[in-house]
């Protein structure tokens, strides 16, 4: 992990659960930081810089990325990765 991705993780993990957010639900804090699996194989892990802040549940629950997967993930929440990933950065902008 090189210093600016882990300055940069420490800023996402500061934000609000991104998936909560997008549903209108009241901001979840004490997020845990999710490298994004868009365009990586199964045992790959994206770089530091991709990644997006989720709570508990929106990330390993049953209702979460990992446990939807991709597809499921959309089908329910109507929302990739990808597009999380893009507004918090837009959220990261000084």
């Amino acid at each position: 992990m090189s210093a600016a991705g882990s300055r940069h993780m420490e800023r996402v993990a500061g934000l609000p659960c991104c998936v909560c957010e997008h549903m209108g639900r009241p901001h979840v804090y004490g997020v845990q930081v999710h490298h994004i699996r868009e365009g990586q194989g199964a045992a790959q892990r994206a770089d530091d810089m991709l990644t997006i802040p989720v709570c508990y549940e929106h990330h390993l629950g049953a209702s979460g990325i990992h446990g939807l997967g991709r597809k499921g993930f959309y089908a329910r929440y109507k929302v990739d990765e990808l597009q999380l990933l893009a507004r918090t950065l837009e959220k990261l902008e000084p």
